[in-house]
């Protein structure tokens, strides 16, 4: 592990961090600094906020999901937290990343 960073264990869908691999499911295993995981947070708090939006819109129907710029801002933001979660995490997390074939090179 590299000075200053920690153990973190990342939940995508409900923007889990926590250090404590027992208290909730979580999907990847990362090593990162403080500043590393506040950045990471705000992301999560940013899609948090789109996903609000994005109930309100929902609920009109003429309205196509690839005409919206709440869900490109939550697709983008989303797409960040991968690529934050292939830079700092374990084997596991970046074999699985890569698998999902959504990060450009």
């Amino acid at each position: 592990m590299s000075e200053g960073k920690r153990t973190y264990y990342i939940g995508v869908g409900d923007g889990l961090i926590t250090q404590d691999p027992e208290c909730s499911p979580w999907n990847f295993k990362i090593e990162a600094t403080d500043d590393e995981i506040t950045q990471l947070r705000e992301y999560f708090d940013n899609n948090y906020a789109n996903e609000q939006e994005n109930f309100y819109r929902a609920h009109v129907p003429y309205l196509q999901y690839h005409y919206d710029r709440e869900n490109d801002a939550y697709d983008k933001t989303l797409l960040k937290v991968y690529g934050m979660i292939h830079r700092l995490g374990d084997e596991t997390a970046k074999k699985h990343i890569e698998s999902m074939g959504i990060l450009k090179n």
